[in-house]
C-alpha cells in the first residue's frame, strides 16, 4: 500500500499539469479568434499611409473596439472614424469603414481591395483624389460613398462590377463624361445618388434596369436632352431628385406611376411649357418643382396630400386661384407660389395661418379686407395684387406689381448702399445702410422709403427648423482694404429667391454695384474648402450673369470681388434679384450649404441729379416771403407814423418838416442825456403848459428844454403853430429857438438858456437812422433782407 502512494502522487500531478495546459491552449485559441486577421492588419497599414489616415495606432487590435479605431466628436458635426470587425467566426475581419470629415488629403487605395469581408466604407467629406483603381472590382461592398472629395476621371466603370451595391454616392466630385451603359448591372441598387458633378449626355436607357431604386439624385450636372419617359420604370423610387440638371422639359406622364413617391424635387428646365403633372396617386412630404415651365392651374388634389410639409411651384405660369383644398394641408410648414400668375383673391386662412407662405408676384385681386401693407410676419405679399389702379389706391406700393413709388418728385434719390446682413457703417465718405433682419423664409422688409428686400425659401435637408439667413465668415479675408473690411464680415444668403428693391430713384441710367465674398468656404486644405456656390443674377428682370460662383471669380475664398453692372430705371423702381437655379453643391461642409449670397449693394447715378424745387419748399419759401412781408409792411406803417404821415401825434413831427423852420430836431435821447433824463434838481420852472429844465448838450451848449405836459390843452398844431411863429421872429432881444423833438408822445421845445430864464440858442439836429435785418433759410441757401430808414428815404437790399 505504502508503494502506491507514489504513484498516485505522480498520477495526480500529470492530471494537474493536463489541466493547465488545456486551460492555457484554451485562452490562447480565445485570444486569437479575437484578433484581426494578420493579412487584413497589413492591408490596413497600407490603406492608413495612403489615405492619409496617421493616427490608426497598431499596437492595438483593430478588432478591440479600442484605442482610436473607433471615435466620434460631438464638436464636429459628421465626423465619424470607425473600423468595425465581425469576429462570430475563428478569425475577425473588416466589414465596416467609415472615415467622415477626416480631412484625408490621399488617394483611394487599391489595398481596400484586400479586405475581401468588406461590405460598407464611408469615405465622404474628405480630400481625397485620383479614382478607382480595376482591382475595385473584386469588392463585395453594399454601400460606398466617396461624397464630398476631390476623385476626377470619367464614371468610374469599375464600380458597375460591384453588383452587391445596394447604396452608391459618389456625389460632389469632378467627374465628367457620360453615364455608361454598364450601369444596368447594378441591379441591385436601391440609392444612387451622382449629384453635383459635371456629368453630360442623355440619361441612359439602361437605367431602366435599376428597378430597386428607391432614391435617386441627379442634380446639378451638365445633361442633355429630355427626361426620359423610362423613369415610370422605377415603381419603388421614393425619392427623385432632378434640379439644376440642364435637363429638358417637359416632366414625363410617365411620372403618374411613381406612386411610392415621397419627396419629388425638379427645378429649372429648359425647353417648352406644360401642363402641371399628374401627382394625384402620390402622397408626398415634399413637392418641389421650380422654374419648369408649367403653366394652367394648380390642381386641386393638391390639397388632399395631407403628409405635405413643403410646398414650392415657384417661378412657373400657373393660372387661376389658389385652390380652396390648400386650407386641408395642416402639415404644410412651407407654401411657396411666388412668381406666377395666379389670381382672383387670396384666400382668408393665409391670412391667419402661421405657415411661412410666400404668394409675390402674382395677379391676386385686392379686397377691402386684404392688408392694406405687406405684412413682416411670414407671409410674402409683395408685387402680389394686380387691379384698378383706383382701387389699389389705397394700399402701400409694396402690393403692387413693379413696386411703384408713392413719392413726390422732389423726394427722388440717387443713390443706394446696403450692408447686406450687416450693421450700418461707414467706409470712407460712402454710409451703409444696416440690413440685419434675421428672417428669410418667406420675408418682406423695408427699411423705409428707399430700399426693401424679398426672401424666399427653406434651406433643405439640414435637420433644422429654424435657419440662418445672416451669415459671418469663417473664411479669412484677404485682399481687403481695412475701410471696406467690415462689408465683408456678414452676408445675407438664401435657399431660392433673394430680392433688393432700390425705391423711388429718379429715372435713368444707373450703375449697380454688387459686393461679394465667399465666406462660407474655407480657403485651406480641408473639405470646407470644396463647396461650389452657384446662382444667376438679375438687374432689372434680366439675366446678367449666369451660374455665378464667387470664389472663381474672385480667385478664391474670402476675397472680395465687386460686379459692375449697368441699369435702366424707368418707373422709379430698381431690381437685384439672386436666384439659385439648382447648381453648386448642396452639402458641403454641411447639408442646406447653397444658394445665393452677397455683402453689400451700392447704386449710384450715371448723370447729375437735378435740382428740384419741391412743393414743400415752395410752401418754405412762400411763407417766409409772406412772413417777411408782413413785417416790412409793418415797419414801414411804424416809420410813416414816425414821421406823421399816418396821423395822431407823429404827424406833427411831419408838419414841422413842412415848414421852413431855421430850427433842429432834437431826439428824446439826446435830450434825456442833456437833462439827465429830466431830473428834477434841473427843473428851472413850471406852468399849465408843463415843466422846463436846464441842460447840457453834449458840445456843451447850455439849453432850456420846455416840456409840453400831457395835460396841456395844447394840441399838436398849436405846438406847431408856437414852432412857426417863434422860428420866424429873429430879433436880438428874443430868446432864441434852437429846435424840438417829437418823439412817442412827448412834445420838447428847446430853447436857448439865459440865466434869470434867457435862453441860448439852438443847433442843427442829427438824422435818425433804423436798421434791420431778415434772415430766412431755404434748401438752396439763405436769403437776408436788410431795411435802412435814413430821414426821409427808404431802402431795401436782398442777398
Amino acid at each position: 500500500m505504502a508503494s502506491l502512494i507514489p504513484i498516485l502522487k505522480l498520477l495526480l500531478a500529470s492530471h494537474l499539469l493536463f489541466i493547465s495546459l488545456v486551460t492555457f491552449f484554451g485562452y490562447a485559441i480565445a485570444a486569437t479568434a479575437n484578433k484581426l486577421h494578420a493579412e487584413e492588419v497589413k492591408a490596413l497599414k497600407q490603406i492608413g499611409r495612403k489615405l492619409g489616415k496617421k493616427d490608426w495606432n497598431f499596437g492595438v487590435d483593430p478588432c478591440s473596439q479600442k484605442g482610436n479605431w473607433e471615435l466620434s466628436s460631438d464638436d464636429k458635426k459628421g465626423f465619424e472614424s470607425n473600423v468595425t470587425c465581425d469576429c462570430s467566426s475563428a478569425t475577425c475581419h473588416v466589414v465596416t469603414i467609415a472615415l467622415k470629415a477626416q480631412n484625408l488629403t490621399g488617394t483611394l487605395p487599391t489595398e481596400l481591395s484586400k479586405l475581401r469581408y468588406l461590405k460598407q466604407l464611408d469615405l465622404s467629406r474628405n480630400c481625397l483624389t485620383g479614382s478607382f483603381s480595376p482591382q475595385w472590382a473584386s469588392l463585395q461592398l453594399v454601400e460606398l460613398s466617396v461624397m464630398g472629395n476631390r476623385l476626377s476621371g470619367p464614371f468610374p466603370k469599375v464600380l458597375t462590377n460591384i453588383t452587391t451595391l445596394k447604396n452608391l454616392s459618389i456625389e460632389g466630385n469632378l467627374f465628367t463624361g457620360s453615364i455608361p451603359p454598364d450601369i444596368r448591372k447594378l441591379i441591385n441598387l436601391q440609392k444612387l445618388i451622382l449629384s453635383s458633378n459635371s456629368f453630360t449626355g442623355e440619361l441612359p436607357a439602361e437605367l431602366t434596369k435599376l428597378t430597386n431604386l428607391n432614391d435617386l439624385r441627379i442634380s446639378d450636372n451638365n445633361f442633355s436632352g429630355k427626361i426620359p419617359e423610362f423613369i415610370g420604370k422605377w415603381k419603388k423610387i421614393q425619392k427623385l431628385h432632378i434640379q439644376g440638371s440642364s435637363l429638358e422639359g417637359p416632366i414625363p406622364a410617365s411620372i403618374s406611376a411613381l406612386t411610392s413617391l415621397t419627396d419629388l424635387r425638379i427645378s429649372d428646365l429648359k425647353g417648352s411649357e406644360s401642363a402641371f403633372p399628374k401627382l394625384d396617386k402620390m402622397n408626398l412630404k415634399t413637392l418641389i418643382l421650380t422654374k419648369c415651365l408649367i403653366h394652367g392651374e394648380i390642381p386641386d388634389y393638391i390639397g388632399d396630400m395631407t403628409k405635405l410639409k413643403n410646398i414650392d411651384l415657384s417661378f412657373n405660369n400657373l393660372t387661376g386661384g389658389i385652390p380652396t383644398t390648400f386650407e386641408k394641408l395642416a402639415k404644410t410648414n412651407f407654401m411657396y407660389l411666388t412668381g406666377n400668375k395666379l389670381t382672383g383673391p387670396v384666400p382668408k386662412y393665409i391670412f391667419n395661418s402661421n405657415k411661412n407662405v410666400d404668394i409675390s408676384l402674382n395677379n391676386f385681386t385686392w379686397e377691402s379686407s386684404d392688408p392694406i401693407e405687406c405684412p413682416r410676419g411670414s407671409v410674402n405679399l409683395v408685387e402680389s395684387y394686380s387691379s384698378p389702379r383706383n382701387k389699389l389706391d389705397k394700399v402701400h406700393p409694396c402690393l403692387r406689381q413693379n413696386f411703384p413709388c408713392s413719392a413726390p418728385a422732389d423726394q427722388y434719390h440717387y443713390t443706394l448702399h446696403i450692408n447686406c446682413g450687416g450693421a450700418k457703417i461707414n467706409t470712407g465718405h460712402t454710409k451703409y445702410e444696416a440690413d440685419m433682419e434675421a428672417r428669410g423664409a418667406s420675408m418682406f422688409y423695408s427699411s423705409g422709403q428707399y430700399w426693401a428686400f424679398s426672401s424666399t425659401g427653406k434651406f433643405m435637408d439640414d435637420d433644422t427648423d429654424l435657419d440662418n439667413y445672416i451669415r459671418t465668415n469663417t473664411s479669412t479675408l484677404s485682399k481687403v482694404s481695412a475701410v471696406d473690411l467690415e462689408l465683408y464680415r456678414t452676408a445675407r444668403v438664401s435657399p431660392l429667391s433673394l430680392t433688393y428693391y432700390g425705391l423711388c430713384l429718379g429715372n435713368g441710367n444707373y450703375t449697380v454695384r454688387l459686393h461679394f465674398a465667399e465666406i462660407i468656404f474655407k480657403n485651406d486644405s480641408t473639405f470646407n474648402s470644396l463647396g461650389k456656390r452657384i446662382f444667376d443674377i438679375y438687374i432689372q428682370e434680366k439675366l446678367v450673369k449666369k451660374d455665378f460662383n464667387i470664389e472663381d471669380e474672385a480667385g478664391g475664398t474670402g476675397i472680395p470681388i465687386v460686379k459692375n453692372f449697368p441699369a435702366e430705371v424707368t418707373s422709379h423702381t430698381l431690381k437685384i434679384h439672386l436666384y439659385w437655379a439648382g447648381r453648386g453643391t448642396t452639402g458641403i461642409p454641411l447639408r442646406g450649404t447653397y444658394g445665393p449670397l452677397i455683402s453689400a449693394i451700392s447704386v449710384k447715378s450715371n448723370f447729375k441729379p437735378p435740382v428740384v424745387h419741391s412743393k414743400k419748399n415752395h410752401v418754405m419759401i412762400m411763407a417766409a416771403i409772406v412772413g417777411a412781408s408782413v413785417l416790412l409792411v409793418l415797419l414801414i406803417l411804424f416809420i410813416m407814423r414816425w414821421k406823421g404821415c399816418l396821423g395822431g401825434k407823429v404827424s406833427a413831427d411831419k408838419e414841422l418838416r413842412g415848414l421852413d423852420l431855421q430850427t433842429g430836431l432834437y431826439t428824446l435821447r439826446q435830450i434825456k442825456a442833456a437833462t439827465n433824463n429830466f431830473d428834477p434838481a434841473n427843473k428851472v420852472g413850471e406852468g399849465g403848459f408843463g415843466s422846463v429844465y436846464k441842460g447840457i448838450l453834449s458840445d456843451g451848449t447850455v439849453i432850456a428844454v420846455k416840456q409840453l405836459s400831457s395835460k396841456s390843452r395844447q394840441g399838436n398844431r398849436e405846438f406847431v403853430n408856437e414852432i412857426g411863429m417863434i422860428s420866424a421872429q429873429q430879433h436880438p432881444n428874443l430868446v432864441k429857438l434852437y429846435g424840438c423833438c417829437v418823439e412817442g408822445n412827448q412834445l420838447l421845445l428847446v430853447y436857448e438858456y439865459m440865466k434869470n430864464n434867457c435862453l441860448s440858442r439852438a443847433i442843427f439836429g442829427k438824422l435818425r437812422i433804423f436798421h434791420i435785418s431778415i434772415y430766412a433759410t431755404f434748401p438752396q441757401g439763405n436769403i437776408q433782407i436788410l431795411i435802412i430808414s435814413a430821414a426821409n428815404n427808404i431802402d431795401f437790399f436782398f442777398f
